[in-house]
């Protein structure tokens, strides 16, 4: 029995390594691939791609390839692209080529192929173009959506009063400041700090993203179809979406409910509506599957987004006490203490605005953007990218670029200044990917960014629970996000 056993192990094998090299050589033959380190059969790169380590990892095949190069996650092909000048060729003059998803197992698994973030095609374009257009009606780079940030910043500002300057964890603080704005938006109200079972979905959601940028997270991009079957952590990241699905469900069944067409109160009424709207048509898009995962694109890729860089960027002001001294020399010269900021203030405030953006450029948050896809067969540098073949951004090569930035490697807000100290727009600045695929909450994330930092700045001196100089910049986990090191600090009113 056990011999043939072993027989049928080795003729699945033999069977998978023919399958494996017949698919390789109809990917050769329709395309002439970038350079890059040879795949074993079914494992691919796998010993060149070190657990947890992926995007160092692909750096260091950079070093080795070039600029643009192959690399497989299993049997599957990726094209890595690397450097400002060749990801704007690709994602910008020939973006609607390289428009298409790439293939994201994780979230795949999750969404389903339904929502903004993992389509393509028809269903992208329509979701995108309603979801941006909702926003700015509920006021995204206007008004209304100033205001709502502006509340919620008043609100986190007394509820750091009440931590006296005691040493604390500043990430369940943050947490809830990103989530009320993006549920006020969504569902239609915000919730208290002290809300029990926000605070837990939060929490795990933060669990999620760091399993996803772990070794676990790595491993199930290249081997999904093995994972999947796998017991392990990474189980984890679905068992917490399917919680918050069920929540978000409860809240489409309540508006559904007391759907009023003639006064939508938030992002699923205005949904609701369009489905209503759409009913005879067969190729509508605006269907309940589509709903609840594009709500999971804005409250994953916004809540997590923003508090992940508030959380980097009071750990940089932390790491240079002089920074933040003359971001407070800015805010009392510009704003005083006896108003909350305003959006229209960064134009008078060169020096914060700079901080802003450097803090955004050297998180990195996205290290390997988000995947693309050819739409056809392409010449691109010299090499011809196969349909289909999927294609990383690495937005790391760009915000790190020392062609681009004098000083990558560090925290420099002068990287965003000339000569004359005023704020100057940089090229390479790409923190929200580049194309037609860029972030579509990018106004939104611009204007939370700014009125959060520095609402708490105009009221708190920021104090290290250590001493600065053991302060570590360094990812906790570096995958498909950059995730800072957890920290304590001491809000002292000013």
């Amino acid at each position: 029995m056990d011999l043939e056993v072993a027989a049928s192990l080795i003729f699945v094998a033999c069977i998978s390594c023919l399958l494996f090299i017949k698919a390789r050589r109809k990917i050769l033959r329709r395309g002439k691939l970038p350079p890059g380190p040879t795949p074993l059969p079914l494992l691919g790169n796998v010993l060149q791609v070190k657990g947890g380590e992926m995007v160092k990892s692909l750096l260091s095949l950079r070093d080795s390839y070039g600029q643009i190069f192959t690399v497989h996650f299993g049997p599957r092909p990726i094209v890595v692209i690397c450097g400002y000048d060749n990801l704007k060729e690709a994602f910008i003059d020939q973006g609607d080529i390289f428009v298409a998803r790439g293939e994201m197992p994780i979230f795949e698994r999750m969404l389903r192929g339904y929502g903004v973030t993992v389509s393509s095609g028809e269903r992208w374009k329509k979701l995108r173009q309603f979801t941006i257009m909702t926003l700015r009606n509920f006021g995204m780079g206007k008004r209304g959506i100033e205001e709502r940030i502006q509340e919620e910043a008043e609100c986190i500002i007394k509820e750091l009063q009440k931590s006296k300057g005691e040493i604390c964890d500043p990430s369940p603080y943050l947490e809830h400041l990103s989530a009320n704005v993006l549920f006020s938006i969504i569902v239609g109200n915000r919730f208290d700090y002290g809300d029990e079972k926000l605070h837990s979905m939060l929490t795990a959601a933060n669990e999620g993203f760091l399993i996803m940028s772990s070794v676990w997270g790595q491993l199930y991009e290249m081997f999904p179809g093995v994972m999947y079957y796998l017991p392990g952590p990474h189980n984890k990241m679905f068992s917490i979406f399917e919680g918050f699905e069920k929540f978000l469900l409860d809240r489409v069944k309540e508006n559904q409910a007391t759907l009023d067409v003639n006064s939508p109160r938030d992002f699923i009424d205005c949904y609701l509506i369009k489905k209503e709207q759409e009913k005879e048509n067969p190729l509508s898009e605006f269907h309940i599957q589509n709903l609840i995962p594009t709500i999971m694109d804005l409250t994953f890729g916004g809540i997590e987004t923003i508090t992940t860089t508030m959380k980097y960027g009071l750990l940089m002001l932390l790491k240079h006490p002089d920074v933040q001294a003359k971001v407070h020399e800015e805010i009392d010269s510009i704003i005083g203490r006896h108003r909350y900021p305003s959006y229209e203030d960064r134009t008078k405030m060169p020096y914060t605005n700079a901080v802003m953006h450097e803090i955004q450029r050297f998180c990195d948050l996205l290290p390997m953007g988000v995947p693309h896809a050819v739409t056809r067969d392409t010449e691109f540098r010299g090499y011809i990218i196969p349909k289909g073949t999927d294609v990383y951004p690495m937005l790391t090569t760009v915000l790190r670029d020392p062609t681009q930035f004098k000083d990558p490697s560090n925290f420099n807000p002068g990287h965003f200044l000339d000569e004359n100290g005023c704020f100057q727009k940089h090229k390479a600045f790409v923190p929200f990917s580049i194309g037609k695929r860029n972030c579509l909450g990018e106004g939104l994330a611009r204007m939370e960014l700014f009125l959060f930092l520095t609402t708490i700045l105009q009221h708190f001196d920021l104090k290290s629970a250590i001493d600065i100089k053991d302060i570590d910049l360094t990812p906790l986990e570096s995958g498909i996000e950059n995730v800072p090191r957890p920290y304590k600090l001491s809000f002292i009113l000013r």
